[in-house]
């Protein structure tokens, strides 16, 4: 094992391996491009390669979609696809001869996935998104003798149960903890170090650089707040190719709002163009009549492929598609994905801090809702303040629109 292949910090883990000084619990934390992910997965190969042919193996991550995206393609690379070979249908593959269950732990069912399940080992991506309840259910099916737990997280907040239930409490389990930054990762050039460095801002500097589970506080979008002179325009730029229209519903403290997003050629800019806005009573007909000036009115600059509609409405989201319909206009209109709301934070920060997000004089709403979004400090979980004293509406209507494009546009 060639100590050139590893950082130093990597070259430490695997040498836990090689002298049979793991945990039960094994768990690699820390910053982003820190090289953790990469040699969690070289570790769990090795491991399960040395363990019983006849053992039941499970690797999970908050979706499959996420586990085959994150850890897939890099253990083919690692081991060759003649020693791994999955079936993401069948839920299953084969690692080293020995079989490998999958799983998503995107529901509050995922607790019964496993129940029943007896387990000589397992690998957690990003194991902090998971459900508490599923993570003590998933300890309690490595009964094997020898069973371990192989698992890979960035930091959240401080009173996340990760982090109150067993990291400050790995002196008292079997449970090691390494930390991993990016600063570690001696195989990356210092300039690109530098740029990544620059992309994250606030609480997301702390945790995905600083490796530090901080506390979620202040302005949700700094830089915008900040400097909104930087990203304020006054007309959109000419390359914009199509727009996306994001909806949602007003309630008795919200109100209706739209957004136009508008989109550049090879997704490169997202440009906030056009908003609707409208707090206080409205008929269903006078939302559908509003919603459809709004349209034609895009429709008469750009392109609209797809509007994404709050999904908790479906009476209202029927009305407008039966609006559209009646107008014959060549739109699309869908319920939101609605992800969770912390990833579409961090993609707009990740959007500001590369200049790759604006927003035009005429989205009034919006622009004061960016500069005033704060983090709700009355809880112990990262959540927008969202107690109707800060419009919240037309960000959830940009975040509609932008969904659809986010992991593309996080990949350029």
């Amino acid at each position: 094992m060639g100590g050139r292949l590893f950082t130093d910090k990597q070259r430490t883990l695997m040498r836990m391996w090689q002298i049979d000084r793991l945990k039960r619990i094994n768990l690699l934390e820390g910053s982003v491009r820190s090289g953790k992910t990469w040699v969690s997965l070289v570790l769990w190969a090795f491991w399960v390669a040395t363990m019983p042919l006849d053992g039941h193996y499970l690797m999970v991550a908050k979706t499959l979609t996420t586990l085959r995206r994150n850890t897939f393609d890099q253990l083919i690379n690692l081991v060759g696809s003649d020693n791994f070979e999955y079936s993401l249908s069948k839920k299953e593959g084969f690692l080293f001869g020995r079989r490998v269950f999958f799983e998503g732990v995107n529901d509050m069912s995922a607790e019964n996935k496993i129940r029943g399940m007896t387990l000589t080992g397992a690998y957690c991506d990003e194991v902090s998104l998971f459900n508490e309840d599923f993570f003590t259910m998933l300890l309690s099916r490595l009964s094997v003798e020898g069973a371990k737990l192989f698992a890979t997280t960035n930091p959240d907040n401080p009173n996340h149960w990760l982090k109150k239930n067993y990291i400050d409490r790995a002196d008292n389990l079997d449970m090691v903890v390494m930390t991993f930054l990016i600063d570690d990762n001696t195989f990356l050039k210092k300039d690109y170090i530098d740029n990544i460095k620059k992309e994250y801002t606030g609480v997301y500097y702390d945790r995905f650089i600083l490796g530090r589970w901080k506390a979620a506080e202040g302005c949700v979008y700094p830089l915008f707040a900040d400097n909104p002179q930087e990203y304020i325009i006054q007309k959109p730029p000419d390359d914009v190719e199509y727009l996306i229209i994001g909806v949602d519903f007003g309630g008795n403290n919200s109100a209706h709002s739209f957004v136009a997003t508008g989109y550049t050629k090879g997704l490169k800019k997202l440009i906030a163009i056009d908003e609707y806005y409208h707090k206080g009573k409205i008929s269903p007909s006078q939302l559908e009549d509003a919603f459809i000036q709004f349209i034609k009115k895009q429709l008469n600059r750009y392109p609209v492929y797809e509007i994404y509609c709050d999904s908790a409405e479906t009476t209202l989201i029927q009305g407008l598609i039966n609006a559209v319909i009646r107008e014959r206009l060549p739109v699309d209109v869908r319920n939101a994905r609605k992800g969770r709301i912390n990833d579409r934070i961090c993609f707009f920060n990740y959007l500001m801090s590369h200049k790759r997000f604006y927003v035009t004089q005429s989205c009034p709403q919006l622009i004061d809702a960016l500069q005033n979004a704060v983090w709700n400090q009355t809880t112990n979980e990262d959540k927008r303040l969202d107690d109707g004293t800060i419009n919240i509406d037309s960000l959830d209507a940009l975040e509609y629109s932008a969904e659809v494009n986010m992991n593309d546009m996080m990949q350029i």
